[in-house]
């Protein structure tokens, strides 16, 4: 592999993940590209002036694929359809392993809610959205994966950007503060201080895939969440809360014997309260956190 190209690969995942969702299908999507790369003949890869660019418009048609068969898959899917949640990289030297989570840059454009935004958007505007927006690719370029005249490109961005929510986040040190108040309250059962720190109108969502018990539709109303959270407290005896970074922002891991069952993240009101949890329980899903969230240098 003396070409060059092996050093995109962390680029490529990072590109994948961002439109996926799925750790899994992102590193499918960059494998095939990377197939397709040495399936040329040597002298069309010579002729090819910059391998990145290639690899990344092929990656994203590859994803666009995906996106679209996606929608039939989720539909079936038991439950919500949650993307795959990155634990954050203490004890793990960066970008050191071949685990495609290794590779990823996490920043607000990784972060549970983002990405669940990023869900409302039809296939080509999230590919429009997130090369350009995200990921600072030229509308040209995003021409290029999407088949389309980059003015055409340009109005798919415009119509996705008018579903980001607008309104600048919670400060992490404000998000931190309120998820150790939230793991609190759970661990003592108290339910009336877990209705003080969620939102009225909060909703919480929970991904099990059929595969782990979780609620099947969006439990709504802060009241309503803090009595099933209070309920799960009661029921699970042996389960260790621990507060680690979720997709680059505090949130919650539970596990019981050394083995993560579950994974929280969370998003804030502008008064602090939590506004959404989005709970992971699938374990296909959970296969990164091994090691609890925060793996320690063996």
């Amino acid at each position: 592999m003396g070409d060059g190209v092996v050093g995109e690969r962390r680029q490529l995942i990072n590109v994948a993940y961002r439109l996926l969702g799925s750790l899994a299908e992102a590193e499918d999507a960059v494998q095939e590209a990377y197939a397709r790369w040495y399936a040329l003949p040597p002298s069309r890869r010579h002729e090819i002036a910059s391998p990145g660019a290639w690899l990344t418009t092929v990656t994203g048609r590859i994803c666009l694929d995906v996106l679209g068969s996606s929608r039939a898959r989720r539909e079936r899917y038991v439950g919500a359809w949650l993307p795959d949640p990155l634990p954050g990289r203490a004890g793990r030297p960066h970008g050191t392993s071949g685990d495609p989570a290794d590779q990823l840059v996490l920043d607000e454009s990784v972060t549970m809610a983002f990405l669940v935004v990023l869900e409302t958007m039809t296939p080509a505007e999230r590919v429009a959205f997130v090369l350009h927006d995200v990921l600072r690719y030229p509308f040209a370029e995003v021409a290029g994966v999407l088949d389309r005249t980059p003015a055409a490109c340009k109005q798919l961005a415009a119509s996705a950007r008018r579903r980001v929510r607008t309104g600048a986040p919670a400060p992490a040190g404000g998000q931190a503060e309120t998820v150790r108040r939230v793991k609190e309250a759970w661990e003592a059962k108290d339910i009336a201080a877990l209705v003080d720190l969620l939102d009225p109108a909060a909703v919480m969502t929970a991904d099990g895939g059929g595969l782990a018990g979780a609620a099947l539709r969006p439990v709504e109303g802060g009241p309503h969440i803090a009595r099933y959270m209070a309920g799960i407290a009661e029921k699970a005896p042996g389960l260790e809360l621990l507060e680690r970074p979720v997709n680059g922002t505090p949130g919650l891991v539970a596990r019981r014997a050394g083995t993560v069952l579950t994974v929280a993240a969370f998003d804030l009101a502008a008064d602090g309260r939590v506004a959404r949890i989005w709970v992971i329980r699938n374990p296909e899903k959970l296969r990164v956190w091994a090691g609890d969230g925060a793996p320690s240098p063996r």
